[in-house]
């Protein structure tokens, strides 16, 4: 069977969608954490994708989804830690969340989820990644000790409900109980996490270059714009209301959630709908693989993020005790850049709660060698870099050196471009080709 994490999409949309909607279940074998006996951990970085949540949109003229967004002991999917979870984030009044994260609500509560709201799902989603994190780095490894503190530990989210509390759960799993007074949460703006690096002309220079191409592959599928004129029947709007209302959010919420798509005195929404635009969205992934305008992009949107996460490995590495375990909670346009820029190519598209993991190992043999792996979804792509993907063959050591992770996020990006900069403002202002 193709490896979720690793393999191209299979042509099946269905089997896409329930991979998407990454239904809670008893968690898998992970590789996260495993080394040979002689390496010790050094620090983790991890990002991940909020989530399950109700959709950004609606179906024109259908009535909203009816989804419950409490958090409920009785109701599938279940952690044994949810109650305490709920508990823990009732007394969360003595932390610290930069503005404007203080105002956001620390848990899913709404009896109607409201747009964007994370469900239970989500909630159930990032324990069970804190827990498998907790087992593996705290148990196994002891990379936090007992007495941990706030300096220890680096955490950020955009300013959405969903991304704090996906950030949250998969902290109160990773450290349950925690104390709330040496928690503080970073307000990131942007949802490429590039702080005070965002202005970059040509990177929305090779995303326009990338719209462009998504409209043209779409003006060429002749039955997603039957489809379309379908359903825009069904719910008597346009086509065009009908494709700006982003039609497919709203049924993958209904389909992973075992919900009816909506019907009319027109007919209804149904199953083949969701298959022809859903089977679209896998073909158009396959061409911007192939295409590779999205790379320009990914390459210039993912350097302030990765530029970060070789710094905090490069400081950890001088045997600095700060920031041993970062935690980042983001979106799928965060996540998909990264992938895209670390030559990933073969990576679905990021899935609810997906989780993308940096970590940094010091050899005891050796002790002045550094080394990083990468995983997705707990499969060890490191080998599958760019940046490392020969590495291996040259070398008996089953990580990548930290060496090439640095020599690729200080210069080797900038030559994947091809534009002769040798530095992210230069890259950024450059003329486009």
């Amino acid at each position: 069977m193709p490896d979720p994490a690793t393999e191209p999409p299979v042509m099946d949309p269905v089997y896409e969608a329930l991979l998407y909607c990454n239904i809670p279940r008893v968690a898998e074998r992970s590789m996260e954490g495993h080394a040979p006996h002689h390496f010790k951990l050094v620090s983790v970085h991890v990002f991940i994708r909020h989530g399950d949540r109700y959709p950004l949109y609606v179906i024109p003229k259908t009535k909203r989804p009816e989804i419950d967004c409490t958090l409920v002991a009785n109701r599938k999917p279940y952690h044994p830690k949810l109650e305490a979870f709920m508990s823990h984030m009732s007394k969360g009044s003595g932390a610290s969340f930069e503005s404007p994260l203080h105002s956001l609500p620390l848990y899913p509560s709404h009896q109607l989820c409201e747009m964007g709201e994370l469900t239970q799902t989500g909630v159930v989603q990032h324990l069970q990644n804190g827990q498998l994190l907790r087992d593996v780095y705290l148990k196994k490894h002891r990379l936090l000790p007992s007495d941990w503190s706030t300096e220890q530990l680096r955490l950020e989210t955009t300013g959405k409900s969903r991304t704090l509390q996906s950030g949250l759960a998969l902290l109160y799993g990773f450290l349950p109980d925690f104390d709330w007074k040496k928690i503080y949460f970073r307000h990131q703006p942007s949802a490429l996490f590039c702080s005070g690096n965002c202005y970059c002309p040509l990177r929305n220079q090779y995303l326009e270059k990338e719209q462009r191409r998504q409209y043209l592959l779409r003006l060429k599928n002749r039955q997603l714009e039957r489809t379309y004129e379908e359903m825009a029947r069904i719910v008597d709007t346009s086509t065009k209301q009908l494709r700006a209302a982003n039609p497919i959010d709203a049924m993958l919420c209904l389909f992973c959630h075992n919900v009816s798509f909506p019907c009319t005195r027109n007919g209804c929404v149904n199953m083949e709908h969701f298959k022809v635009i859903k089977r679209h969205q896998i073909e158009d992934e396959s061409e911007r693989r192939e295409k590779k305008l999205y790379l320009g992009y990914a390459l210039l949107g993912a350097h302030p993020i990765l530029n970060q996460t070789v710094g905090r490995m490069r400081r950890a590495a001088e045997g600095r005790k700060e920031e041993l375990f970062a935690l980042s909670s983001a979106h799928d346009v965060t996540l998909a850049p990264i992938l895209s820029a670390l030559g990933l190519t073969e990576a679905r598209f990021p899935r609810f709660a997906a989780r993308l993991i940096f970590e940094l190992w010091q050899d005891r043999e050796k002790p002045g060698e550094h080394s990083v792996r990468i995983l997705y979804d707990g499969v060890d792509v490191t080998f599958h870099t760019s940046f490392c993907q020969d590495h291996h063959k040259r070398s008996a050591k089953p990580m990548c050196p930290l060496e090439n992770f640095v020599r690729f996020v200080k210069r080797d990006m900038f030559v994947a471009l091809g534009s002769g900069s040798t530095n992210y403002y230069d890259a950024c202002h450059r003329e486009g080709s």
